[in-house]
C-alpha cells in the first residue's frame, strides 16, 4: 500500500557553531574535533528514549537539508568535489538538493548531558549539519553490520585525501577556545571553497561566533582576520 500523504516531523534539532552553510565538512568524519548537541524538542524529553544509548561509540543521524529545499527534481547534480561542471546523478551523490532533502550523517557519540534549559541532549562530534537543522531520527552505529572495508566510494575517493595546510592570524588564538580552534583547523583544512574557483580570492566563514576572512594560495590557507560578531 502506497502512504501518499505520509509525514515525518522533526524530533529535534541541532546546536552546531555553524549559522551559515558555508564553511560546514562536506562530509562526517571530516572535522572529528567539531562538537555538536542533539536538542530534543520537549514531546522527545525522555530520558526512557536513549536508555542504552551510552554502549554505542557511533549514531545515525537523519537529517532535513532545511536550506536546499527545491520544488522541482532534478535528476543531475554538480558534485563541488568534481569542479562544479561534471554532472552525476542525483541518487549517486550526496547533494542536499534531493527529493525528500533528508541527509545521514555518521557522528561519534561523545557523552549525555542533562541541562536545565533543553533536558538530556547528545553531545556528539564529527558532524556536518548546520545550527538548528531539524533532527527526525537518532539511531545506533553498527559495526558488525554497518561497516564494509571493501566497499568502494566511486568518484568520491579521487579527493579523498586532500587536504589544505592551515595558517591562522593571532586574533583567532584570543577569540576562541583551543577545542574550537581544533575544529576550525580541520574544517578549513577539507577546503570550504567552491572547487572551480581560483587561488587568491577572499573569503568570509563565521564560526562560533567569529568572522573569519581567508584566502588560498599553493595549498595554504591563510585566516587573515578574526572578529568577533
Amino acid at each position: 500500500m502506497v502512504m501518499e500523504n505520509f509525514q515525518v516531523k522533526p524530533i529535534g534539532y541541532i546546536k552546531s557553531d555553524f549559522s551559515e552553510k558555508f564553511g560546514i565538512p562536506r562530509q562526517s568524519g571530516r572535522a572529528p574535533s567539531l562538537k555538536a548537541k542533539v536538542i530534543f524538542h520537549p514531546e522527545y524529553r525522555s530520558d526512557d528514549a536513549l536508555r542504552g544509548i551510552e554502549g554505542f561509540t557511533h549514531l545515525w543521524i537523519l537529517f532535513d537539508f532545511s536550506k536546499a529545499h527545491k520544488d522541482e527534481f532534478s535528476p543531475l547534480v554538480r558534485p563541488p568535489r568534481l569542479g562544479g561542471n561534471k554532472k552525476v546523478g542525483v541518487f549517486a551523490s550526496r547533494s542536499p538538493f534531493r527529493p525528500n532533502h533528508i541527509g545521514l550523517s555518521s557522528v561519534k557519540f561523545e557523552k549525555l548531558e542533562k541541562t536545565e534549559k533543553y533536558g538530556t541532549v547528545i553531545v556528539i562530534s564529527g558532524a556536518d549539519l548546520l545550527d538548528g537543522t531539524p533532527i527526525y531520527d537518532v539511531k545506533p552505529y553498527l559495526p558488525f553490520t554497518d561497516c564494509h572495508p571493501d566497499a568502494k566510494g566511486g568518484y568520491a575517493e579521487e579527493l579523498k585525501d586532500y587536504k589544505l595546510k592551515v595558517n591562522l592570524c593571532d586574533e583567532v588564538f584570543s577569540l576562541l577556545s583551543q577545542e574550537k580552534i581544533d575544529a576550525l583547523t580541520e574544517c578549513l583544512a577539507d577546503d570550504p571553497r567552491p572547487s572551480y574557483q581560483d587561488d587568491g580570492k577572499e573569503y568570509g566563514l563565521t564560526f562560533a561566533g567569529v568572522n573569519l576572512k581567508f584566502t588560498v594560495q599553493n595549498g595554504t590557507l591563510t585566516v587573515i582576520s578574526a572578529q568577533k560578531i
